[in-house]
């Protein structure tokens, strides 16, 4: 098992920027491919972005596609989410996960952060 603490989230307006981290403890960070995922009030949980453990690879779900922008620094233990261009429905929690990359694309994976809120205001 990995431990996975996010932070970063917030009230921000419409257009502005945040930048989520998610910091690993535990086993290996650099075994692990990381998720970022969210889940908006009375939605289901979706798939945001994805980053295989070397960091070339990366997914992401269409709705972040040109704005949002994921990293990782297995030095620090460390995966990060870019956030540009900020709307109102990006509002959710917005949670990281540990797995294998192909199953965090369905959202399958045993290690998952508690979450922090993010809220853009119009």
């Amino acid at each position: 098992q990995v431990q996975l603490v996010e932070s970063g989230g917030g009230l921000v307006q419409a257009g502005a920027s945040l930048r989520l981290s998610c910091a690993a403890s535990g086993r290996t960070f650099s075994n692990y491919d990381m998720g970022w995922f969210r889940q908006a009030p009375g939605k289901e949980r979706e798939f945001v972005a994805a980053i295989n453990r070397r960091g070339l690879t990366k997914s992401y779900a269409d709705s972040g596609k040109g704005r949002f922008t994921i990293t990782r620094d297995n030095a620090k233990s460390m995966v990060y989410l870019q956030m540009n261009s900020l709307r109102p429905e990006d509002t959710a929690v917005y949670s990281c996960a540990a797995g294998e990359l192909f199953q965090l694309r369905r959202q399958v994976s045993d290690n998952w952060g508690q979450g922090t809120q993010v809220t853009v205001s119009s």
